[in-house]
């Protein structure tokens, strides 16, 4: 359901993009999110060796399932942004 509304908000975008009341996603900006949700995800990774309570563990579980969640999402804009070119 994620990748349908993502289909969605990037076939919108490509219509805004259409009629020049949108600015072209970078490829560079892609990349640098992606690289900031790396980093992200392994900070949660160190977090979560370093954490003992159980309740700290699973919140942590969760941040890294929507981070990797999140890679998934860039790196798939990624290569529409990278066909579109």
């Amino acid at each position: 359901m994620a990748l349908k509304n993502t289909t969605e908000k990037l076939d919108e975008y490509q219509e805004r993009l259409k009629h020049k009341k949108a600015k072209p996603i970078s490829r560079k900006h892609v990349e640098k999110v992606i690289d900031k949700l790396a980093s992200k995800h392994d900070d949660l990774k160190a977090e979560l060796k370093a954490a003992s309570k159980p309740s700290k563990r699973d919140r942590i579980r969760a941040k890294v399932k929507v981070v990797e969640e999140l890679q998934s999402r860039a790196n798939w804009l990624l290569e529409k942004v990278k066909k579109s070119k």
